[in-house]
């Protein structure tokens, strides 16, 4: 591809660049302490990974010893109560292998949750909205919209509804970055891609 899930992983500091400097805070992310450094970031995969256990175990993976409150207000804040409370078990449903199956918008809600109960300084959403049918992403691009703000983040998307409301867009073209600016200046140029 063009690059883009790297870039992720550089931030997450999977590995170091082999040339150049990732930044955080005006300070090379390699100062950061490794644990430090997540801690203080949370991630909205295009596949999301739900563990066996309760729907609430989920999203309190995301803050380890949040209320019950916190986990539902978390819930809402992503669109997900709805769907949850529906369940005949709520947020003790199971999902996995024995429990019931979600669906993919279902997933990057609990996913989005779980983020938003971490409450993050850095976000990044790797095509957190690539798979979903138009319902689902207008739920899960309201609750992106609503954990974006006062943030950093770093939104990987192939669909320019996911960051037409970036202050900075990168085009990137086979792992080199080919434009920038906001949405309206690169729909402008002509030029670019």
């Amino acid at each position: 591809g063009a690059g883009k899930s790297t870039i992720a992983s550089l931030v997450l500091r999977f590995y170091d660049p082999m040339q150049g400097v990732i930044r955080i805070d005006d300070r090379p992310a390699g100062d950061y302490p490794l644990s430090a450094l997540r801690d203080r970031m949370a991630i909205v995969p295009q596949e999301v990974l739900l563990f066996g256990g309760s729907i609430r175990e989920n999203i309190a993976y995301g803050r380890p010893g949040a209320t019950d409150a916190e986990i539902e207000e978390a819930a809402r804040k992503a669109n997900a109560d709805g769907f949850i409370r529906a369940f005949p078990e709520g947020y003790a449903t199971l999902v996995g292998e024995r429990g019931v199956q979600l669906s993919g918008g279902q997933r990057q809600r609990i996913a989005i949750a779980r983020a938003i109960l971490k409450d993050p300084a850095i976000l990044i959403l790797d095509e957190a909205t690539s798979a979903l049918d138009t319902e689902s992403e207008r739920q899960v691009q309201e609750a992106l919209d609503a954990l974006m703000k006062g943030r950093t983040s770093l939104v990987i998307a192939h669909r320019l509804s996911t960051v037409r409301n970036a202050d900075r867009i990168l085009v990137l073209d086979h792992g080199t970055i080919v434009q920038s600016g906001p949405h309206d200046e690169l729909i402008a140029d002509t030029e670019g891609l």
